[in-house]
């Protein structure tokens, strides 16, 4: 579909643009497009823009929807609508900001001035917003995680233990593997969407709100405290294997001297 068959007549309701990051429950493709069979949609790569009857949202594949212009409870209805109903009570991350139009993109204390009215306009604005709420995920997990294991470095220096087992390291282990590799590979928070190889002329507007939302600098710090929370995991790790080869060690012992105790038995019997 051309840019300006896009263009037309897009009616907001009011000024502000709302974003939801609803995660792994987000609904199939297939199942969303049952819910708005009645509204024009058009994918972009990894987004699909439906057009509502005041404004307009953008569906992300990874989890995130991005309103603009739209009613508050048309959109209460909608997110509730694109989360799985067994897990319709899945608490929700969610960020607002007002638009206006002008000559040129700007942003400034969360208030977005878009230098048109095209809607790949606000697509390009949509991919920044849309990374940085998937990032907010990652950074709360990663910051749960360093809480609710924080005591385990002065635990083990003090003690020189540590009360978990072996499964449980892993399975910590493979969570910070999985979300490292989600950030680098599945979601791409790295790296500038697909959307921009066809229409490079938008780049600039993603890259001054990718910029204003610090999104490559969160990222490299995020990596940094994965690093970090998987070093400590992975030392404990290390001290579990060596504990278990020491217990299999002392087995072997035991059950030599238990051979022996029994042959000196037997030449004395």
């Amino acid at each position: 579909m051309t840019t300006d068959k896009l263009m037309s007549t897009t009616e907001f309701c009011h000024d502000r643009v709302s974003v939801f990051n609803v995660g792994d429950e987000f609904c199939s493709e297939t199942e969303i497009q049952a819910v708005s069979t009645d509204q024009p949609q058009t994918r972009f790569r990894d987004a699909v823009r439906v057009v509502a009857d005041q404004g307009e949202y953008w569906l992300f594949d990874y989890g995130v929807v991005v309103f603009w212009g739209m009613d508050e409870e048309e959109i209460k209805r909608l997110v509730a609508k694109f989360v799985k109903q067994s897990e319709s009570n899945l608490e929700k991350i969610e960020e607002h900001y007002l638009f206006g139009f002008a000559n040129e993109i700007k942003i400034s204390k969360d208030f977005i001035t878009l230098p048109d009215n095209n809607p790949l306009s606000r697509l390009a604005v949509s991919h920044a917003l849309a990374q940085s709420i998937k990032l907010v995920e990652f950074e709360q997990n990663a910051q749960n995680t360093i809480v609710n294991h924080s005591h385990l470095p002065e635990t083990l220096a003090k003690s020189g233990k540590i009360a978990l087992s072996r499964k449980h390291i892993a399975k910590i282990r493979g969570m910070l593997f999985r979300t490292k590799s989600d950030i680098i590979l599945h979601y791409g928070l790295l790296d500038t969407p697909e959307f921009f190889w066809e229409y490079p002329e938008y780049e600039h507007i993603y890259n001054a709100l990718a910029k204003y939302m610090d999104i490559h600098p969160r990222v490299e710090l995020l990596s940094k405290k994965l690093e970090t929370i998987h070093e400590l995991f992975e030392m404990l790790a290390d001290e579990q294997k060596h504990q278990h080869s020491s217990f299999l060690e002392w087995i072997i012992i035991i059950l030599i001297a238990i051979e022996i105790v029994i042959y000196f038995v037997e030449l004395a019997a």
